[in-house]
């Protein structure tokens, strides 16, 4: 079984089911199609709290390639899944999916820079926080509940 931990951000996305995927860089191993994943906040803190019981279901793992750069209003600059490149509608989608809809990322986008966007706009403002512009690859993981 393999566990991933999420930014409180995402905590209420997580555990509600609403937010049913995450991007990771690659690692020796993540979850495998079928097998339980165990999603939890601040692991390996005093806070660790478990966001879904039971575990939901890994369906599937895809390479993802994320470029970014800050020259661009929106700082994604494309996304690349499973080999196919995503257009911009489905940027936009996939980064609601993932949970930056405006709706959803609580006043992060306002800390960070006092503005607001679209989906894409978020997800390109955390990613370039937290992973720095360029490239990244790394691997989708998606569930469902059980």
């Amino acid at each position: 079984m393999v566990a991933y931990s999420f930014k409180p951000m995402f905590g209420h996305q997580v555990s509600s089911l609403t937010k049913r995927q995450t991007v990771r860089a690659d690692r020796k191993r993540h979850a495998r199609p079928g097998e339980a994943v165990q999603l939890f906040q601040g692991m390996r803190t005093r806070n660790c709290v478990k966001l879904v019981n039971p575990d939901p279901l890994c369906t599937r793992v895809r390479p993802i390639v994320i470029v970014t750069s800050p020259l661009l209003a929106e700082f994604i600059a494309s996304i690349a899944i499973d080999g196919r490149s995503l257009h911009r509608d489905e940027i936009e989608a996939f980064a609601a999916a993932d949970g930056f809809g405006i709706e959803h990322v609580g006043d992060w986008r306002f800390k960070r820079t006092g503005q607001t966007g679209s989906a894409r706009w978020n997800m390109g403002a955390f990613w370039e926080a937290e992973h720095g512009e360029g490239l990244f690859e790394g691997k989708l993981i998606e569930w469902e509940p059980a």
